[in-house]
């Protein structure tokens, strides 16, 4: 298969720890190189989002921690010492070609909620319609499974983005320089595969474990990541980040690593809802169970039971196979729970019949 990316608008790049480490050492003169593709494809007119993880090994290496770091004090620690460090090392790097970065640095709340979300898909672009390369990070100084939801890797983070900015190609380099049908550091039979058009339970068991002392991601993040993109209608990538001029390569159209091919592309509002994390469960009859496979509205008379304190406008889970944006809230719900459409006004001022979820607010797991 031949591959074309000449109508690529824009590219969302994942640079992982296990590339830009070496030794226990982030790789400087590496990160130069990258700056240098990055630059060509930002001159020939792609507009290229990055995503680069390696705070935490930079600030690691400032303490002088060699161990894999898990405590998530201390792993926020690194991660406030080393992301101005990093920045400041891909200033330099795109000061040669004369390119202005711009630091961005996202929690999974922005991403859940609908308008910081807008925002930020407005201050992106801005960016790109300015020239300039922004370079995305999560911000792990805050960012813990104790405060709020994660994205828990850069792999997902970059899929998010790629998928909510609109990007055709999604590029994870990594330590590896495709995927293969087994795990080639356990099986030296193991072969390379080039194209993959589905994600299959076959490709999931293929998929290894995590990486290295500051990474969290692995070959299963990856492909995590790859089914984010795809229900986006994006493409994805996955190769060695040290191959010599990997991204000008890729996009002349040489088979480097292994091409994930796109599925049918969701619309944007669904796609959020359907990566959106969940603020309460609901669950509904049979009669009503059909009628959302029949992609019908959420009506109050088919609920059966309210879990969770959520806000009109929440996403909600729907007997485990829907998510919906919540049309009111949890208390309102529970006061027109089981109730006929009709009589909902005389319950509550100002409901109507779609204040549980519309169709449109509906996605199918």
């Amino acid at each position: 298969m031949k591959r074309d990316f000449s109508n690529v608008k824009r590219v969302v790049v994942k640079l992982g720890t296990n590339i830009l480490t070496q030794n226990n050492a982030i790789d400087f003169d590496l990160i130069e190189r990258l700056a240098g593709q990055i630059s060509s494809l930002h001159h020939a007119g792609k507009k290229v989002l990055l995503v680069s993880s390696g705070a935490i090994g930079i600030g690691a290496q400032q303490l002088k921690i060699n161990r894999k770091i898990t405590k998530t004090s201390l792993r926020q620690a690194c991660a406030a010492i080393g992301q101005p460090m990093l920045m400041h090392r891909y200033r330099l790097a795109f000061q040669q070609y004369d390119i202005q970065i711009a630091q961005v640095l996202i929690t999974k709340e922005i991403m859940d909620q609908r308008m910081t979300y807008n925002n930020l898909s407005t201050a992106v672009d801005t960016l790109l319609n300015l020239g300039v390369i922004p370079i995305f990070n999560e911000n792990d100084c805050v960012s813990t499974a104790e405060i709020g939801p994660v994205f828990g890797d850069n792999d997902q983070l970059s899929a998010m983005i790629a998928s909510k900015l609109e990007a055709e190609l999604l590029v994870l380099l990594s330590d590896i320089d495709a995927f293969y049908d087994a795990n080639p550091k356990e099986n030296i039979g193991a072969k390379p595969l080039s194209v993959i058009s589905e994600i299959t339970p076959e490709i999931i068991n293929c998929a290894g474990g995590a990486g290295s002392s500051y990474s969290t991601g692995g070959m299963k993040s990856k492909i995590k990541a790859v089914e984010i993109a795809q229900k986006a209608g994006c493409e994805t990538i996955i190769t060695h980040g040290r191959i010599e001029r990997v991204l000008p390569r890729i996009m002349d159209g040489e088979p480097l690593g292994t091409l994930f091919l796109s599925k049918g592309k969701l619309k944007s509002r669904s796609r959020w809802i359907l990566y959106a994390t969940v603020k309460g469960r609901i669950t509904v009859d049979e009669g009503a169970h059909k009628a959302l496979l029949n992609r019908k509205s959420l009506l109050p008379s088919g609920i059966v039971t309210i879990d969770g304190n959520f806000s009109k406008g929440d996403v909600v889970l729907i007997n485990d196979q829907f998510k919906a944006i919540a049309g009111s809230s949890s208390i309102e719900m529970q006061k027109m729970m089981g109730v006929h459409s009709k009589e909902c006004k005389n319950i509550s001022r100002g409901v109507k019949r779609d204040s549980i979820a519309r169709s449109a607010d509906i996605v199918k797991l």
